[in-house]
């Protein structure tokens, strides 16, 4: 098994630690998102976009660095919320609720949250190098939207590009033509911020380099 675990089946994240030369292996978790949202909620109440996307992350990560086919990996879980508004948004699902989305975003601006969370599942003994570390961070981009059209909006959704991605867009794929301008990291936007995992990995003792296939 490569060093880096993916808990992710985002084919975007995939293509970003690919084309950065990394070296992983995706196991995809079996986290309940919505069951862990409401017992946060009940403990801490209302949780921001920001803090939303890092303790998603953080379930993602801890499910995969459970299981025993991860025993000597780090193991990296992501996960994206899109704030608009005062209000968070993941996934649309749903044609009809991405066509409202992007009737209300256009020509407006948004913020993108992608949590990342590193669990160092290696063995604490010195000759495997283990760490223990289990750390966080958040990278975040501001998102401005072009002023699309109804047509432009309905033919977009009917491609159902944007029904599995958190906001209901992409910046890589056909959603490219009605975004503006994006300020911050483009890969958070996307779903994992290599630079991000970098400084994660600071705290592991392992360097980027560490992971190049």
């Amino acid at each position: 098994m490569p060093l880096l675990v993916l808990a992710s089946a985002s084919p975007g994240r995939a293509r970003i630690l690919a084309d950065a030369g990394i070296a992983f292996e995706v196991v995809v978790s079996a986290v309940d998102e919505d069951a862990v949202l409401r017992s946060a909620v009940e403990q801490h109440g209302a949780l921001d976009a920001h803090d939303t996307s890092l303790l998603l992350a953080r379930a993602k990560a801890e499910a995969v660095a459970g299981l025993e086919e991860t025993d000597g990996a780090v193991v990296l879980g992501c996960d994206s919320v899109f704030e608009f508004d005062g209000a968070s948004y993941g996934k649309p699902h749903t044609g009809d609720v991405a066509a409202e989305r992007w009737r209300a975003m256009r020509g407006k601006s948004g913020v993108l949250h992608t949590g990342h969370w590193l669990i160092d599942n290696r063995s604490e003994d010195p000759e495997d190098g283990g760490t223990g570390a289990t750390v966080g961070a958040v990278s975040s981009a501001t998102v401005h939207f072009e002023d699309a059209s109804d047509d432009e909006i309905a033919a977009y959704v009917a491609t159902g590009e944007p029904l599995p991605c958190a906001g209901g867009f992409t910046i890589d794929g056909r959603g490219a033509a009605f975004l503006r301008s994006v300020e911050g990291d483009p890969h958070a936007v996307v779903g994992v911020s290599v630079s991000t995992l970098r400084r994660l990995l600071a705290s592991a003792e392992l360097s980027v380099t560490d992971l190049w296939s």
